[in-house]
């Protein structure tokens, strides 16, 4: 079994915002599999979806961002998933808007969702798909961005990083990472 995370706040107030497009690319994976996140339990909603016969945890985390790894700490714990299970999709502010990067581990770059994931899964050795959010132009605080939604422009790039990063998601579940790398990373 492998569990993939879209890292986001909960509640309707932060619904399209750039630093819930992890709970976005979620949502679209439940839309494809027909499914609802049903399971409301280890602080967070989930459920199971198969391909073939591989089974995937999808999860949205409602702890709030920055506590993120509670929640992911608790599923991997209960279903007894290792870091080398573990796919978590999140906003990267160092990346322009739309573009994705799948990578195999790394440090938390200063993302308080991914710190507190390692801090819980105890390594930075899980992999990613971060989404890029670009950073915050003239005097706009980084918090007031990432809390920002989307201009019309951004919206319709960003719906398309959406679906390539569910793509990746979903081919992770038959296909060795590396792979889905080499074909995401363009």
């Amino acid at each position: 079994m492998k569990l993939i995370v879209g890292l986001g706040n909960p509640g309707a107030a932060y619904a399209g915002t750039r630093h819930n497009i992890g709970f976005d690319v979620i949502d679209e994976l439940a839309e494809r599999y027909q499914v609802q996140l049903t399971e409301a339990k280890h602080k967070g909603v989930y459920t199971i979806i198969r391909k073939g016969s591989e089974k995937a945890i999808i999860l949205k985390p409602l702890t709030y961002m920055n506590l993120s790894g509670e929640s992911i700490g608790q599923v991997m714990r209960y279903y007894d998933l290792t870091a080398e299970d573990l796919l978590v999709i999140y906003d990267d502010l160092d990346l322009p808007v739309g573009k994705i990067r799948l990578r195999q581990k790394g440090s938390a770059g200063g993302h308080n969702g991914i710190k507190s994931t390692i801090a819980h899964v105890g390594t930075q050795n899980f992999k990613r798909i971060r989404i890029g959010i670009d950073r915050p132009t003239g005097m706009m605080k980084v918090p007031d961005y990432v809390l920002g939604r989307f201009t019309a422009e951004e919206r319709a790039v960003m719906k398309e990083a959406v679906a390539a990063s569910a793509d990746a998601a979903e081919a992770w579940l038959d296909q060795p990472f590396l792979e889905v790398m080499n074909r995401f990373n363009k």
